[in-house]
Formats: C-alpha cells, sequence, structure tokens
C-alpha cells in the first residue's frame, strides 16, 4: 500500500506540498528546485565539516575563560598529569564528561608524539569542528523534517553565515556540545515534527538518552528538555509508557553512568547536577561574576547573537507559526532571564533554532521572487531586482566582517601570549611565570604543554559576600599587591600583565632586573628579556 502510494505521488504533477498541520503552512518547494547536492546527507556533513575545519583555524581570539579552564585544562591534567583545577572541581559542580572528550584527543596526540605547541592550540577545535558539523547536519535534517527541504538549505545557510556561530560553536565550551545534542535531540522528538504520531517511537526514545547525555554535561540543559519534554506529553497516547517505560529508565541509566565516572575521577561519591543546582539556583552562586537586567537576554544577548539575521527571524517566526519552536525560544530566555547572572553562551542552543526562523523568511522571500520572474516578461525578469539577493548581500556584507574581527582581532592578546611562551618553554628560556592580571584571563597549562611553575590571581567566590579577592585586591593597588607577593615569594623568570597595569608597574618591575620587550598587545617581563601586546 505505501509503495502504491508513493508510486502515485511520483506521478502527480509538480506543485508545492503543503503540510497538514495548522502550525505550519509552509510549501516544501519545487522538485525543480531539488539539487542533488542537498538529497545526500554525505555531501551535507562534508560541506560542513569542511567549513568548520577552516573555521576553528579562523578562530585566534580569547572569548570565554570556560573554553578553557574546564574544558582543556582538567583534560591536560588527566592525560600529562599536570593542570590547573579551578574552585568549581574542588566543589564537584562540574562533570567529567565533557573534558573526557579531549582527555582521548590529547591521550591520542601524545600517542602519536604529536603534542607540539601548534597541534595543542588547534586540535581540540578541529576536534569541536567535527561535532558542529554533526549539529550541522542535524539542523538540516531538522529543518527538513519540520518545514521542507527548500527551506532547510536557506536555514543551513543562515547557520553558516551568523557570525556568532562562526565565532563561538567551534569553541571548547560545553555550551557547544550542549548546543550539538541539542540539535540532534530535538530531530528524533515526535512532537517537535509536523505529524507526531508519523515519528517511529523508538526515535523517541533516541531522543530522551542524548537529551539525558545534553543534562549530564549541562545540567542546565534540562530547561530544554523539561519543555520538549511536557510537550511530548501533551500529543503522545501512550503518557504512562512514555514516563514509567522511558523517562525514568533512560534517565536514570543516565544519570548513574554520569555519577561512576565522577566518582572514578574524583575519588568519592558527587552528585553534579545537585551541586550544580543548589550554587547556581538556590544560592545565586553565579551573581558574584556579575549580573544584568532581567531583560537581557531579549534586549541584547539574543539581539546581539542573531545581528543582521533578527529581523528575518521575527517574520520568520511569525509566518511559519510553527509555535513550538517559537515557544521553546521564549521559554529558555524566559527562565534564564530569572538569574542575575546571564551570558551569550548560555543560550546558544536557541540561536540555531531562531536562525532556522530566518531560513523560513528567505525561503518565502526566494519562491516570491522565483514566482515573480515566472509571471513576469522577460524585459520585467532583467529589471526586477532580486529580494533575496539583497538580503543575501546585507547578511553576507554584515556578518562576514563581524565574524572575521571577532575571530582574528578581538582578544586576540591573551591567546597569542601563550603560544609565545610555550615555544619559549619548548627552548627552556622560561623558568616560572607569574600572571598579574584577572584570573582566567588567558589559557594555561594545556596551551603552554611544560611543567613549570606559573602563579594566576585567585579569584574563588568567598563564603561572605564583599569580600574582595587576590584579583580585586590586584586591580585596587597593583603596585602594593605586587610588592608584597614578590617580597613573600620568589621571583619568576616571566611577568605577564596588560597595558593598563603595566604602565603602573613599570618602574618596579624595572627596579627588581625585570626588562621588556613589545610585541602587541600584552607585556611580558623578564630577566632577559620580554613582549608587549597592547590590549584590544
Amino acid at each position: 500500500m505505501n509503495q502504491r502510494r508513493n508510486a502515485s505521488s511520483k506521478s502527480q504533477p509538480t506543485k508545492p506540498l503543503i503540510t497538514k498541520n495548522p502550525d505550519i503552512s509552509i510549501q516544501k518547494g519545487y522538485k525543480s528546485q531539488k539539487s542533488n547536492f542537498f538529497s545526500s546527507e554525505r555531501n551535507i556533513f562534508t560541506l560542513c565539516l569542511a567549513f568548520r575545519i577552516v573555521n576553528s583555524l579562523l578562530i585566534q581570539t580569547y572569548f570565554n575563560p570556560d573554553e578553557h579552564w574546564q574544558a582543556l585544562e582538567v583534560a591536560h591534567r588527566i592525560v600529562f598529569g599536570y593542570g590547573h583545577l579551578t574552585w568549581e572541581w574542588r566543589k564537584g559542580i562540574r562533570s567529567y564528561f565533557h573534558p573526557l572528550l579531549f582527555a582521548v584527543l590529547y591521550k591520542v596526540l601524545a600517542l602519536f608524539g604529536l603534542d607540539t605547541p601548534w597541534f595543542m592550540a588547534h586540535a581540540p577545535r578541529l576536534l569541536q569542528a567535527l561535532f558542529s558539523a554533526v549539529g550541522d547536519l542535524y539542523f538540516y535534517k531538522l529543518s527538513n523534517a519540520i518545514f521542507g527541504n527548500f527551506v532547510a538549505k536557506w536555514a543551513l545557510f543562515s547557520q553558516l553565515a551568523n557570525w556568532f556561530m562562526f565565532f563561538c560553536f567551534n569553541r571548547t565550551l560545553s555550551n557547544s556540545l550542549e548546543t550539538v545534542l541539542t540539535l540532534v535531540g530535538l530531530y528524533y522528538w515526535p512532537c517537535m515534527r509536523a505529524s507526531p504520531s508519523k515519528v517511529p517511537l523508538v526515535l523517541r526514545k533516541w531522543g530522551l538518552a542524548i537529551a539525558a547525555l545534553a543534562c549530564a554535561i549541562r545540567p542546565t540543559s534540562a530547561i530544554t528538555w523539561v519543555y520538549v519534554g511536557l510537550l511530548e506529553l501533551a500529543v503522545t497516547c501512550d503518557r504512562l509508557k512514555f514516563l514509567v517505560l522511558e523517562v525514568v529508565p533512560i534517565g536514570a541509566l543516565v544519570l548513574a553512568l554520569s555519577c561512576l565516572l565522577d566518582r572514578l575521577m574524583y575519588g568519592s561519591w558527587v552528585i553534579v547536577p545537585l551541586n550544580f543546582l543548589k550554587f547556581n539556583f538556590l544560592s545565586s552562586g553565579g551573581d558574584y561574576y556579575g549580573t544584568h537586567k532581567w531583560h537581557w537576554y531579549f534586549s541584547q544577548g539574543l539581539t546581539v547573537m542573531l545581528f543582521t539575521f533578527l529581523p528575518f527571524s521575527i517574520a520568520g517566526s511569525i509566518k511559519s507559526k510553527c509555535w513550538k519552536l517559537s515557544g521553546l525560544i521564549a521559554w529558555v530566555l524566559i527562565v534564564y532571564s530569572i538569574q542575575g547572572h546571564k551570558e551569550f553562551r548560555f543560550v546558544l542552543p536557541m540561536l540555531p533554532i531562531a536562525l532556522m526562523f530566518s531560513g523560513y523568511s528567505l525561503s518565502v522571500m526566494a519562491k516570491s521572487d522565483s514566482d515573480s520572474r515566472r509571471k513576469g516578461s522577460p524585459n520585467s525578469r532583467m529589471k526586477r531586482p532580486s529580494k533575496v539577493g539583497f538580503a543575501i548581500f546585507v547578511l553576507l556584507a554584515t556578518n562576514i566582517p563581524m565574524a572575521l574581527y571577532m575571530s582574528l582581532v578581538h582578544q586576540r592578546g591573551t591567546e597569542d601570549v601563550m603560544i609565545y611562551l610555550s615555544k619559549e618553554a619548548q627552548n627552556e628560556k622560561v623558568k616560572g611565570i607569574l600572571f598579574l592580571m584577572p584570573c582566567h584571563a588567558t589559557p594555561y597549562y594545556s596551551t603552554l604543554h611544560y611543567d613549570l611553575p606559573m602563579r594566576i590571581l585567585d579569584c574563588s567566590p568567598s563564603e561572605e559576600k564583599g569580600i574582595p579577592d587576590e584579583s580585586d585586591h590586584f586591580m585596587m593597588d597593583p603596585v602594593s599587591f605586587v610588592s608584597t607577593l614578590m617580597t613573600n615569594g620568589s621571583l619568576p623568570s616571566h611577568v605577564v600583565l596588560f597595558d593598563s597595569e603595566e604602565k603602573l608597574l613599570r618602574d618596579f618591575l624595572i627596579s627588581h632586573s625585570f626588562i621588556e620587550v613589545h610585541a602587541e598587545p600584552m607585556s611580558i617581563y623578564s630577566f632577559a628579556f620580554s613582549v608587549t601586546i597592547s590590549s584590544w
């Protein structure tokens, strides 16, 4: 029967395919518009992988400390036996699952003798490029499953062209992997499709397992999956089976495996999700690192991430009438807005969903242009400007410069200084390093990859609010702080600091036999030489 139905449908005249779901009224596209390239998942993945590899090599700037300190630094310590663990690991609010992925990478590099400065700096982002390409592929598949092939191609364009996805997706943040798992997981949940009843229930189990894995890596991912789970509960006919035979056993299994892994790595039983919940939600521990207004994600966060894609995303959200996806974005932004501490990366998993709506909007424009050319006279076709062509020009002209500037120029000094010191350390020109700057402002042992004494200023949150940490004391009176520090301890061979503090400490460092060499944008003082790199 299915074969006869398919054969019959292929014999019909070419016409737009309309989904039956009242929430989604979108043309699936014309057969003549379907290219052979996009008919193959292998081709799409190859395209995305090649793009993300180039993307990863173009990222040479510093964005967020967690990229290094909560993933690579931990992985480096596991494999090579030295590396710095931040206070989060002492309190047990981080799972080892994410760092272990990069620990495997480091182990492979070490076995083949490839743990050189270049590979140590670039290989982790190349591995993340592989994960990102998988996310891109499933983003396309999800768009295709909901809106059709024609929209999916425009959605993929939006994903690859967006400046923030280029800037952030390939970084080794747990949020990047969370975004990949969110895209893969959403594809397998029946409730996200136009016709949930037609999706095999076995896919839902895969979706549950991936959702549980995402929560194990980042407990706040539960915000997304609570919404999806409630939506699935509303549309499924077998609610009791869904809860008792799927949610509970799959969730318990993943939680047990995660706890067992952390037990092995921590050396004692640690319930990471519970500790994470206590610190970030019950005690608002994240507020120690700054707070924003409640509307920040709406007025600045996601708005800046979308940039010039914003009007297209809003238009696509309204025209598509896919309220399930719109509701997911709104739900996540609202819940995250309750917390005082806010960051761009926290809502990274929602950015592809918003860009999917941008793809919808662009597909509508492309369809309109196609209809106009087909109906118009030959002369009018030549004169009439293409709306989608103009939109593509504006999007590329604004996002490409932004992506390149943020990836190649902005805050590059803190990455360059560690690559420079790594090379010098390999040549045995470095004996010890003191970082006089806000804590976690540079990569650390994972990039230096040389076992020598290093010292950063501590910024662990105090049990009592209002008590300044080492970093605060240094910023309040750099000269007095450094004078006390060097009096009570041995002198390092190198001192690294920003230009703003270097001007205040120049005379003090020179008086202690340190000299400086300039090489923009930070300052490195040593007994034999130094490098200055001006901050951006």
